[in-house]
């Protein structure tokens, strides 16, 4: 018998799996949660489009109707995106209540990774990981994206930790968790909308064949667990970097006056940055997402051809 806990397959992303082709995984909070319709799914469809111009197959994931998807269509993208906020943020702990529910959910790093697993698709394209907050010492605010990147044998392409995030604590975090932080033609993290944080990643990486050539080879010596890709934005995109310091900060205050927690923070923080930086920042965050698409495109195609 047929049960939710499989995972149902779009046609094309079944039949690039059966032909061992390369494909990505894609993300679907992003759609409900990243920005308003129709531009929601404009871009997730420019992400796909993305993926395919690399050679590979994209996966968007997402839970809908108690059901786990690997590879959505393009009307099930726009349901996503114009029911927006209404659908649930579903991490590892809200898995199990929407499945055994039968509801909706959009899936975050976390939950995408544990989907995309489950699916047998190792790289997976967002735009920043979720890490430790800012202040965790006092609020244990961690991202369960962390605890997912040490356990689940998935790659995350993206342009570093999102920058509203205390990257120092979330690099010792990954450190802690025996996670690879590999730069992809840096040195430095990338701090989501600007290229360079200060801080160094744990090893440079010249092309994409030499990233699959590590990840293949972690998972060949039974290394659990995924990697952090970190793609700085596109030159042309980014954002100065005392500025969004700045910008940040003050959204921070806001967030905190406000007695914004939990799982509402990073999506007032990411809105209230946009008014604050007047759209620019959502235009980066779109940038950066599709040269991620790009590279995980790139990074699955020689994944597949060692495997």
């Amino acid at each position: 018998m047929h049960n939710n806990r499989d995972v149902k397959f779009g046609q094309e992303v079944a039949g690039a799996l059966q032909n061992s082709q390369p494909v990505v995984a894609l993300e679907s909070t992003i759609i409900s949660h990243g920005m308003p319709y129709p531009r929601n799914v404009e871009t997730a469809l420019r992400v796909e489009a993305t993926v395919r111009e690399s050679g590979a197959v994209p996966a968007t994931i997402a839970v809908i109707g108690g059901q786990l998807r690997a590879g959505l269509s393009e009307a099930e993208i726009e349901y996503l995106g114009k029911k927006g906020t209404a659908v649930a943020k579903v991490s590892r702990r809200d898995l199990p209540v929407l499945v055994a529910r039968g509801v909706d959910g959009a899936t975050t790093v976390a939950a995408t990774m544990i989907i995309a697993a489950l699916a047998g698709i190792r790289v997976f394209a967002t735009g920043g990981i979720g890490g430790v907050h800012r202040g965790a010492a006092r609020t244990m605010d961690i991202s369960a994206d962390l605890q997912e990147l040490a356990r689940t044998d998935v790659a995350v392409v993206c342009a570093g930790a999102k920058s509203i995030l205390d990257l120092r604590l979330t690099l010792e975090y990954l450190e802690t968790m025996g996670v690879p932080v590999l730069g992809f033609q840096t040195s430095e993290l990338p701090a989501f909308y600007t290229r360079t944080s200060g801080l160094l990643v744990d090893y440079r990486m010249e092309s994409p064949a030499e990233v699959a050539e590590v990840l293949h080879t972690k998972w060949q010596l039974g290394l659990r667990g995924g990697a952090v890709i970190a793609n700085p934005i596109p030159e042309a995109f980014a954002m100065p970097r005392e500025e969004m310091e700045r910008v940040i900060g003050q959204a921070i205050e806001e967030a905190g006056q406000q007695g914004v927690t939990g799982k509402a923070l990073t999506p007032f923080l990411l809105s209230r940055i946009e008014q604050l930086t007047r759209g620019d920042s959502l235009q980066a965050n779109i940038e950066l997402v599709l040269n991620n698409a790009r590279l995980a495109g790139a990074v699955s195609v020689a994944l597949s051809d060692l495997s």
